[in-house]
Formats: C-alpha cells, structure tokens, sequence
C-alpha cells in the first residue's frame, strides 16, 4: 500500500459567499480503502465531485498515476479512470444492466450499430468478476437497491477504474447487502483499486478503512493511519473540541402512560404487536431492516390501515387516528427520509416549519408572517440550526441542519408524543451528538419519545427500554443492565417469539 494513484494539491472552490474547499491536498494509494471525513459542509462532496469532473476547482492541480490531469465531466474521469458512486444512484430504471454500466460508451460495430452481443458479454464478464447474482438483462428498475449498487460498481470494473469514490453507500442497505458491499470492496482493493469512502458510520470507518483524512470548513486537518487513531481522535479533528459524552440519556423520571397499542396488526407488515411509552421516557426500537419498525410507527400515526389492535392514548380507548388527527391528538412523526417525507426542499425554513400548522399562524385565510418569522427565530436558536435567514431554502443546507428543521416543524406544536425515525441518519458525528442531547432534553421535559435506530450504539444510548422486532413482531423487551449489544443481536437473530412480549409497561 505505498503506490499513489491520485493526487490533488492546493484544490480550492469557491461559491457565492462561500469558500468550500481551501488549498485541500489529498492522495489516495493503489489497494487502500481511504475514508474522508468531516461534519456536513466540511467539503467532502465538494472534493470528491471535482475530482469526479462535476465542479471546476478555482485552483489546484490533480495527478493521476504521476502525471497532471485535468478533468472537465463526469464522463472524462470515467475515461481517466475515476468513478463516484452517489449515495443517490445515478442509473436509468428503464435500461438494462448493461446498457447502464456502459451508458454513453455502447460498443459499436463497423456500421456504427450497437452491438447487442459484445455490450451483453462485456456486462456479463464485469458482474460475474463481481459474483453478482443477477444478469446482464435484467431491467434495473426490478432491481433492489443494493443491487442497483452493484451496477454501479460494475461500471468500475468495466472500465478498469483506478479509483472508486463511495459517498454514504450504506445508508440504504440492510446488515447483510452491507457486508457484501464490504466483502466486493475488499476484491477492489486487492486488484490494486483506490478506495475512497465517504460515512457517517463510525464502526464502518473503523472496519474498513486504512486511512482517514478529515476536512473541517473546507480545510484537510490531518491525515490518520485507521489502526493508530480512534472515534475520540477523529471527533476532535472534525469538531474542533472533545465530546464530553457522545450519547445522552435523560434521567429517568417517568410518568403517566401516553400511549398504549395491545395486538397491533397490518396483513404481510407486523402482527400481534404490543408496546407502550410513558412521558419522560425513550423507549427504542431496534431490528433489521425490514423488520416492520417504520411501518409500525406509520400505522400508529394514521399513515397506514390498522387490520387490527386497539389504541390506547392518555388512558383512554380511540379509534386509530388519521395523520390530521394524530398531529391534533399531539403525536408527532419525524420519518426516516427527512428530503422525501419531512420537508419541501425548495421551501426556505420558516415555511417548512410552520406548514403542518398553518391554522396556528393565519386569521382570517391571512397568514401572520411576523409569528411565523418568531417561531422560526425561536426554533432556529433553541436547535442552534445554522442557515442564513428564514427564506434559505432548505435544499442548501447541510444534512443536520435539515434535520433540525424536521424536528422544529413538530416540536412548535407542542406534542406529547415524537416519534423519532432514525433521527440521525446520513449527518455528521457533531450534529449527531447534538441530536441525541435534545432526544434527552425532550425526555425530561415531560414527552414520551420513541426511537426507531438501525445504529446498535445509538439505541443503546438514549434508550430507557428497547424493544427488538423480528419478522414484524417483537422479538425482545430490555431495560437496564439486560441492555447490552449481545442482547439485541441475540433477539433480532432469530425468529420472534410472540411470548417474550409480557414487558410492555
């Protein structure tokens, strides 16, 4: 691991009003797996798109294998040898596999025609050097998503690509399609492939990884050897100070029960469900994806059709709600993708928070403006949310901020119960920290708080009691000292039990 396939020095990028990227050098080695780290807005994606030709650095020079190379489109750093795998998947649904892993350089034959033959057989050699277990033919839109990753890669191997980036590629795969994403980079690595590998996954980081280079405001604050450093040496270079306590968990002052659910059913999601939370405490759900955990917090919130169960909120039996009337009950439903469920993007900050609630800031069909810019004043120092006024819209902002938004937009309402799903998915360790400091503060000041988290630490952290679900049904009910990492592991691992469900109060 000695071999420096890519370089950059001195790469600068300026926006209006801001400087992303300031003198930045980076260099990635032939058979390493290099994570680039930082909080969101660091830089990483910056570096990491003109180094992939989608911006044009403002200054700076890139060597490829020893030689200055300048690249000016996606397209050319594919010829170059250089590809991005976005956490959003750039593939055409409607193609096949192979028309995408070799779109825009389809092999020709002498007549200038597509040859079908050569494009399929190509393909074919490129997944099976993969060991993938689909073919050539398949449309990619019938693909699941860890699939639709392979193709991607495929196209790395197409093309014989000497660096590979990976931007979050795990944020949407279950723990098995993550190890064999693990196990394929592995093969990468071992061809003499550069690895670049961008997360907010602290365990993976430290799985997986050689090096670990950290960006803080556009600036490198230093290279590490991964097996030399640790979670508390890299939070410092990317937050500038140490983390007095990377999770918090509220103290334990629980009162009046505030909802209860006794049998909860949807046909082919979960069955026979039985949970409850009190005010003051989090109460965590843990299991694998596709256990049934979101959909069971979406048929509480009125989202889905409940087949069957009752509903027991404040002490007191209800039909199961609608959303309208869930919100008017004081639920509230932070969801697990804040950019497609949670927030209007291209909506600044004071309208994204006070949309749910329009009858709270309107007389008269008139909206009052100055309320809504008070809210949002109030919200954006309560959160300490960084944007540069109400009407930045929230698209420009980075991953924990928007985030931050999500939970302004419910917390103005004053509910009795959040519903927190995977609150910290896809944002930087500092946010996260954040975050779990005000699932602690919600907690004590008197909201019954359930947290759905796919990270095994996290739930342990910031959970008074956990509940573990398997196959959609609970498969565990933990508290205290019988909270351990082994416990969880041992309860989502095998099939559930509906007796282990007697611990719900």
């Amino acid at each position: 691991m000695t071999d420096v396939i890519l370089s950059v020095a001195g790469i600068t990028k300026t926006f209006p009003g801001v400087r992303a990227l300031a003198d930045v050098s980076f260099d990635v080695r032939a058979g390493e797996v290099h994570a680039l780290m930082g909080e969101n807005g660091a830089g990483k994606s910056t570096l990491m798109k003109v180094l992939a030709g989608l911006y044009k650095p403002d200054a700076g020079t890139i060597t490829l294998r020893d030689e200055p190379v300048t690249i000016t489109s996606p397209l050319v750093a594919r010829e170059k040898g250089i590809l991005l795998i976005h956490q959003e998947l750039s593939l055409s649904p409607e193609l096949s596999v192979a028309e995408n892993i070799y779109l825009g350089a389809w092999p020709t034959n002498a007549l200038g025609m597509l040859n079908k033959r050569k494009l399929r057989a190509d393909a074919k050699a490129a997944l099976d050097a993969l060991g993938c277990d689909f073919g050539p033919d398949v449309r990619v839109g019938t693909l699941s998503i860890a699939r639709q990753q392979m193709v991607e890669i495929a196209r790395a191997q197409a093309f014989n690509a000497d660096v590979v980036i990976f931007d979050e590629p795990t944020a949407s795969l279950t723990d098995g399609e993550r190890r064999q994403l693990f196990a394929t980079i592995a093969r990468l690595k071992s061809a003499g492939v550069g690895i670049v590998y961008i997360s907010h996954k602290m365990d993976e980081i430290f799985e997986i990884t050689d090096r670990i280079t950290v960006l803080r405001d556009g600036q490198v604050q230093g290279t590490r050897i991964t097996a030399d450093t640790d979670l508390a040496g890299i939070t410092r270079m990317m937050i500038g100070r140490d983390l007095a306590s990377y999770f918090h968990r509220a103290r334990e002052d629980f009162r009046d029960e505030v909802l209860r659910v006794e049998g909860l059913t949807h046909a082919s999601l979960f069955s026979g469900v039985d949970l409850s939370v009190r005010a003051g405490e989090v109460l965590g759900l843990y299991g694998l994806v596709g256990a049934g955990r979101s959909e069971l917090v979406e048929t509480i919130f009125g989202l889905r059709h409940a087949d069957a169960g009752r509903l027991i909120w404040k002490g007191q039996e209800i039909p199961f709600p609608t959303p309208r009337q869930a919100v008017d009950l004081g639920m509230a439903l932070v969801p697990e993708s804040r950019k497609e469920q949670g927030l209007v993007l291209g909506m600044g900050g004071r309208e994204n928070v006070t949309l749910p609630h329009l009858a709270m800031f309107s007389s008269a069909g008139v909206m009052d403006r100055g309320r809504e810019r008070e809210v949002f004043d109030t919200y954006r120092d309560i959160l300490d949310i960084k944007t540069t006024g109400p009407e930045q819209p929230v698209e420009k902002l980075s991953g924990g901020n928007q985030q931050k938004f999500v939970l302004a937009k419910w917390l103005c309402a004053a509910p009795s119960l959040i519903i927190l799903d995977e609150p910290t998915r896809g944002i930087d360790v500092g946010s996260k920290s954040a975050i779990h400091e005000l699932i602690a503060k919600l907690a004590e000041d008197g909201l019954a708080v359930i947290v759905i988290s796919s990270e095994m630490p996290e739930v342990l952290g910031v959970s008074h009691r956990i509940l573990t679900m398997t196959e959609g049904r609970i498969s565990g009910s933990f508290t205290g000292d019988g909270m351990t990492e082994q416990a969880l592991i041992d309860a989502v691992s095998q099939p559930a039990n509906r007796a282990v469900q007697e611990d719900i109060a």
